[in-house]
């Protein structure tokens, strides 16, 4: 490719609001360009760094059995009811209706799809294991687009799907897709964490995240230093200190307009970890109440676990109105076994509320909450369980270290589903003796743009990215310094010679130029012809991550291209 020729040329500026570093460089570089909030085209040079990606990870799946498959971006609305998930993330799906009156959506993911498609296709359990990966777009009405191509609206991803006979089968696939994970992002150059995280809307009882720490992050993770533990911070376990004191007598306490924790622990003078807060949601088996202590917050992922359903979303004022529960003041007392069924509700505590004494809680009257209440003899709960995230700094449960926070980015998210979608959409396939088998999956997915951004943010320094030799759109930078025209004549050849591996800079402008449009690129080398090297008969051979200049024979140019190209593979 000439530079006269490429579509998108660098820039030296960027537009206001372009903040974060891997954005700001993407956007210089020529690599893609915003259309709206959250919305982003991809240029030439983008596309090729997908390209890259994309045979990345072809390779390492297709070791595992997968076959490439395309699924469409709209579906049918039937299917994500039959499955139960259109109330679960409908706020971020987009739906219409065609002109023949169907509901269509547009899939922010393709478990359904992929159901459909294996029960259009399979036979019987000779067709399993199976094995399914597409890139495909997926749309999601994201309320908070931020970082460039880290949250937008519409993204493309890399999502796999496999159906196994039996759940061992699928436990003894889950970790080979682990493993393929952490070669995709060792090739790609980005260091991750591998961390226990919830299953949120996917369902299935287990999932592991990969995770890079990031300035662009928008998650949590608590890791111990001393064991390796790490895990989301919605499902991470720690210790949970409580006092050890002799109950006292419950006492009312007029609290008008303490309806926050920090209100009410400025109100009756006490530290946050001696309140109780009590909070109703929406589930799959209806609403529930979570109790815990002040110091804490809810784990909608441990909240779920514990009711053995989903949990939707919080409780409407409509609702908690219709069980006679005034919002800022909710407490379990009152709520007997007898009650919470008439009304219809579960309480679920957390452990750290059943063994810490002399609580201040709600009263479930307005303005007002009772003082030294005590779990098992003021109020009790149909369920005692770990609903809580566990805070920076607790102890580790494994080893006794302590538990920091870190800020990471989310690039890929593995799945052990089980038959929790063959079962709700009745997929079946005859076994061996003519009995039906609900198969078991697994759903595995990387983020194709926020993982490019992750690789710009590992990869750069104050001139530009330096891309991985896998992923870099040319492997060579060819450029040529003055006007003689047997300069001209031999940096032409060599770009002859390099083939679709060079990206050659043919512009009328400066050399001070062309270095920094370079550099700013990433590509892996850049090579110079001058005056110099044809009298010498030598090139000279800059790497852009060491800046090392090493001196090539003219000569050796066409061996040097073959081996770029064995380093890349196929994609090259």
């Amino acid at each position: 490719m000439r530079y006269s020729r490429l579509f998108a040329k660098t820039l030296r500026n960027v537009p206001q609001g372009v903040h974060a570093e891997s954005y700001r460089l993407l956007f210089r570089g020529g690599f893609l360009r915003p259309l709206g909030q959250g919305l982003f085209s991809w240029l030439p040079l983008g596309m090729r760094i997908i390209a890259g990606i994309e045979q990345i990870v072809r390779e390492e799946l297709d070791k595992l059995g997968g076959q490439e498959v395309l699924l469409p971006l709209v579906n049918p609305h039937e299917i994500w009811r039959r499955s139960g998930r259109d109330r679960l993330i409908h706020r971020d799906m987009v739906q219409f209706t065609d002109r023949g009156g169907k509901r269509l959506v547009l899939a922010p993911t393709h478990e359904e799809a992929v159901v459909e498609l294996f029960r259009a296709t399979a036979g019987s359990y000779r067709d399993l294991p199976a094995f399914l990966y597409q890139f495909q777009t997926k749309f999601r009405d994201e309320e908070r687009t931020r970082c460039g191509p880290v949250r937008t609206k519409e993204f493309l991803m890399k999502d796999g799907y496999s159906f196994h006979r039996s759940f061992v089968d699928l436990n003894n696939f889950f970790p080979k897709v682990f493993a393929a994970y952490q070669r995709i992002f060792h090739r790609c150059g980005v260091p991750v964490i591998a961390a226990e995280a919830g299953v949120g809307y996917m369902g299935g009882d287990r999932s592991f995240e990969f995770l890079c720490e990031s300035t662009c992050g928008d998650d949590t993770v608590l890791a111990c230093a001393g064991c390796g533990y790490t895990a989301n911070m919605d499902v991470a376990v720690g210790s949970k200190k409580s006092s050890v004191e002799q109950p006292r007598e419950l006492y009312p306490i007029d609290t008008p307009g303490c309806t926050t924790m920090a209100r009410l622990a400025k109100q009756v003078n006490q530290p946050l970890h001696t309140l109780a807060k009590s909070m109703v949601y929406a589930t799959s088996d209806g609403l529930v109440m979570a109790v815990v202590r002040g110091d804490h917050e809810v784990s909608i992922e441990k909240l779920a676990k514990a009711v053995g359903g989903i949990v939707v979303k919080k409780a409407t004022r409509e609702q908690l109105d219709a069980c006679g529960l005034p919002p800022g003041f909710l407490s379990p007392i009152g709520l007997d076994p007898l009650e919470r069924r008439r009304i219809g509700i579960r309480v679920i505590a957390d452990e750290s509320v059943a063994n810490t004494p002399n609580l201040v809680v709600g009263s479930n009257r307005e303005n007002q909450h009772y003082g030294d209440a005590n779990f098992g003899r003021d109020f009790d709960a149909d369920v005692v369980a770990d609903v809580a995230r566990v805070t920076p700094g607790s102890s580790c449960l494994h080893c006794g270290g302590k538990l920091e926070e870190r800020t990471v980015m989310e690039l890929g998210h593995i799945f052990r589903l089980g038959e929790y979608y063959t079962r709700t959409m009745d997929l079946t396939v005859p076994g061996e003796h003519g009995e039906r088998i609900f198969p078991f999956m697994g759903s595995y997915g990387i983020g194709i743009g926020r993982l490019i951004a992750a690789v710009v943010e590992h990869n750069h320094d104050d001139r530009g990215i330096i891309w991985p030799p896998e992923l870099a759109p040319y492997q060579f930078f060819v450029l040529s310094i003055g006007k003689s025209s047997r300069v001209r004549a031999i940096c032409e050849e060599v770009y002859r010679k390099l083939g679709a591996l060079a990206l050659l800079d043919d512009r009328d402008e400066s050399i001070s130029t062309k270095f920094k449009d370079a550099d700013l690129l990433g590509i892996p080398f850049r090579i110079v012809v001058s005056t110099r090297s044809i009298q010498s008969g030598e090139l000279e051979l800059l790497d852009r991550r060491t800046r090392s200049i090493t001196r090539l024979p003219l000569d050796e140019v066409r061996q040097l291209a073959q081996d770029r190209r064995r380093m890349r593979g196929p994609a090259s």
